[in-house]
């Protein structure tokens, strides 16, 4: 019955929380978080995948393989010291991954043949085999493109994203959008390079997803704010910002549960794919949208309405209304009447001779239309 009561006052505005009023607080957050990331970005980078820079995977059932034992061999075999030599998945499904520069033929044929000598890897059947080393190379040519497509992409997106929400709702929408989008962007980026998550294709097809839904909660919020301020030049009842505090409101409720619901799946996906499976793609596509997900929920609800208000708030229609708001308020429209009145009434008794009929009904009391 309260959880009930809380909403039903979250959606009137009778206990809802000071979201736009506390802008400067989220600002400021914002600030220390994109220092923070692009401090990060500029000094750590970003581990790339060999899809982007391209390089040479070789990789194994992992059995009772010891890394250190196994990444010793391939330096011995090669001459190539590897970018990471790591054991993902669990269980049976745990594989050996070596990463390294781009390798020649003999030179993987060289660490195949030395790591089977040392190690002994099982392959499907159970059977010690040469075969059960696989590998990959990738050219940096190939990664080139990768990465030249992936920002055709993102360039895309948003310019289809700004379009959209400038024709299905106001141009001030679209570039808070755009701009809490490009937040998102910067903060996920950091996070990556903060933590050193490898940034691979899957991450690239996750970030435009985790994007994607990111605009759609600041849509649904935007929406609400419309539908709240239409019209209101014509009232005197509340600003723009404290309409557009209200639709953060009555919407906030519906943000949270939206991304709880999305982010269940995912962590079921890091769980079962990742987990019991090792399947490294999923890994990263999983991975990112989890992230994105929970930053998405700060964007849309703590920076998105107060950087839409602050830019409606620049206009000179609005900072009159808002005028128009305080003084109807603070009643000075009332005094202004009152006195009015009595400077015409005094120059009448002035002027004129007494006036010995009975007084009208309300004479003297200042009059003004019903107003909102």
């Amino acid at each position: 019955m309260s959880s009930m009561s809380t909403f039903n006052r979250l959606y009137t505005g009778e206990g809802g929380v000071d979201f736009i009023g506390r802008s400067r607080l989220w600002y400021w957050i914002t600030a220390v978080l994109l220092v923070i990331s692009i401090g990060a970005i500029g000094i750590r980078g970003f581990d790339l995948s060999i899809d982007f820079e391209g390089g040479t995977k070789m990789n194994m059932p992992a059995g009772e393989l010891v890394v250190e034992e196994v990444e010793e061999t391939f330096i011995d075999a090669t001459g190539v010291t590897p970018e990471v030599t790591q054991i993902i998945g669990a269980g049976e499904s745990r594989t050996l991954e070596i990463n390294s520069q781009r390798l020649t033929t003999g030179q993987i044929d060289a660490a195949r043949a030395a790591i089977f000598e040392e190690h002994q890897p099982l392959d499907a059947a159970g059977t010690p085999s040469p075969d059960a080393v696989g590998d990959s190379t990738v050219s940096e040519s190939w990664g080139s493109t990768i990465t030249q497509r992936m920002l055709i992409a993102m360039g895309a997106f948003l310019a289809l994203a700004f379009l959209y929400i400038a024709f299905r709702l106001e141009k001030e929408m679209a570039a808070a959008a755009m701009l809490a989008l490009l937040v998102d962007g910067v903060l996920i980026a950091g996070i990556y390079a903060l933590f050193g998550f490898e940034v691979s294709p899957a991450s690239v097809i996750g970030l435009l997803t985790v994007l994607s839904f990111s605009i759609y909660d600041t849509v649904i919020v935007f929406d609400k704010v419309r539908e709240n301020t239409a019209g209101y030049l014509g009232s005197r009842r509340a600003t723009y910002a404290e309409e557009a505090n209200l639709a953060v409101n009555q919407t906030v409720m519906r943000s949270i549960s939206t991304s709880v619901i999305a982010a269940l799946p995912i962590i079921a996906l890091m769980v079962v794919a990742v987990w019991l499976m090792g399947v490294g793609t999923l890994k990263d596509l999983a991975l990112i949208q989890l992230i994105g997900v929970i930053e998405g929920i700060f964007s849309s609800i703590f920076l998105a309405t107060p950087i839409l208000v602050g830019l409606v708030n620049r206009r000179k229609d609005t900072r009159l209304h808002n005028q128009k708001v305080e003084d109807y308020r603070a009643g000075r429209d009332d005094e202004e009447l009152v006195d009015a009145a009595a400077d015409t009434s005094t120059k009448r008794t002035v002027a004129g001779p007494a006036d010995t009929r009975p007084e009208a009904p309300g004479a003297g009391a200042s009059w003004r239309p019903d107003r909102r």
